[in-house]
């Protein structure tokens, strides 16, 4: 395909892998970045070797750009995705996708209407082992989907916090453990499952006096295909122990990906740590767990896993984009991850579960 045109919306730490990976990549030719103004904007756009703009009107009229990633905070999300897609131009969301259904919704419009692409980030789709539960549902070895859990223990200190103005507040954020950690485990666990129904759940704020929004939550979701779910997701565990996902089939086999060991990816401060692997496999077949895990190390010591998979992801965005097809995750995928966080949030508010209608 020919490269795309292509800016990154917002640069801060995320940014800075999406433009190093839009440089690299050959569907993309980087032209510009968007940003207020102020000395880091300037310095990031020198670093690429791209012009900076204000808005992204005058982005879209200036550089004829074609895509975009969108790695503001989470509340600026919404906007700047629906300008851009009545501009014309493919969006690719930084998780998550929003911070409300309706945002969701609203940029899914936007995009529909306007004729463009909309996905959202979620990379851990592409780790080699969570493609293979995923793979496996697809052939029926674990019959229908009927249970899982997610869980991920993690750990951010008040350094992270103080990282950026925007961190650990409604205001700023638009919550805490939820919106910001945990769209990865929830769209795994949705991935697999599906659509969700039902969502009860709690957050609380356990060990971060010095932040005002969740560092952990729990709860239980029903899904549409009438599949029930689990999910733990905490930053309060120092050390980090680390995140999975387990699957159970009506067959009564069982598949699970232990996607993080111990620390966490903290953008701009760590890397991805210990490869993900598969530490349950009792799916009929060949399967070797030891071999698996042998070469999913392999690969995480072959690559920079943190730009790889990212790396991945871009690409088959804007592949999708040019081919007019809907890319692998879409935006509709980023709403089924937000309704379940909203839901948390509104059944800890009024202390009943949250219905979603059938799509």
């Amino acid at each position: 395909m020919k490269p795309m045109r292509t800016a990154v919306i917002g640069t801060g730490k995320i940014g800075e892998i999406h433009a190093e990976v839009l440089r690299a990549i050959p569907e993309s030719e980087l032209v510009g970045v968007c940003s207020r103004p102020s000395p880091k904007r300037d310095a990031f756009a020198q670093r690429h070797g791209v012009p900076a703009f204000d808005d992204l009107e005058t982005l879209v009229r200036s550089t004829g750009v074609e895509a975009m990633t969108l790695c503001t905070p989470h509340l600026a999300h919404a906007a700047a995705a629906i300008a851009a897609a009545r501009l014309g131009v493919h969006v690719l969301v930084e998780k998550p996708l929003a911070t409300t259904v309706a945002d969701c919704d609203a940029m899914i419009a936007a995009a529909a209407q306007a004729g463009v692409a909309l996905g959202v980030i979620s990379q851990r789709r592409l780790y080699p082992p969570c493609r293979r539960i995923r793979e496996a549902i697809d052939r029926g070895e674990l019959g229908r989907p009927i249970l899982g859990s997610a869980v991920m223990y993690g750990w951010r200190d008040e350094t992270y916090y103080r990282s950026d103005p925007w961190r650990g507040s409604w205001a700023g954020e638009g919550g805490g453990v939820l919106i910001n950690q945990s769209p990865h485990p929830i769209d795994l666990l949705a991935w697999y499952l599906g659509e969700p129904a039902e969502v009860f759940g709690f957050w609380a704020n356990l060990n971060h006096p010095y932040i005002e929004v969740d560092d952990t939550a729990v709860a239980v979701v029903r899904f549409a295909g009438g599949a029930l779910g689990s999910l733990v997701v905490s930053n309060s565990q120092n050390p980090a122990l680390g995140g999975r996902v387990l699957i159970h089939g009506a067959n009564g086999a069982s598949a699970g990906v232990q996607t993080e060991s111990g620390a966490m990816f903290i953008a701009g401060q760590t890397g991805v740590g210990d490869p993900p692997f598969n530490d349950v496999w009792t799916v009929s077949g060949p399967a070797d767990l030891a071999a698996w895990k042998t070469a999913d190390a392999e690969l995480f010591q072959a690559v920079d896993a943190t730009r790889h998979f990212h790396r991945l992801q871009i690409q088959e965005f804007l592949q999708a984009a040019a081919a007019g097809r809907t890319p692998a995750v879409s935006g509709e995928a980023g709403r089924r991850t937000v309704q379940i966080i909203e839901g948390i949030y509104r059944s800890n508010r009024t202390g009943s579960p949250v219905h979603y209608p059938a799509a």
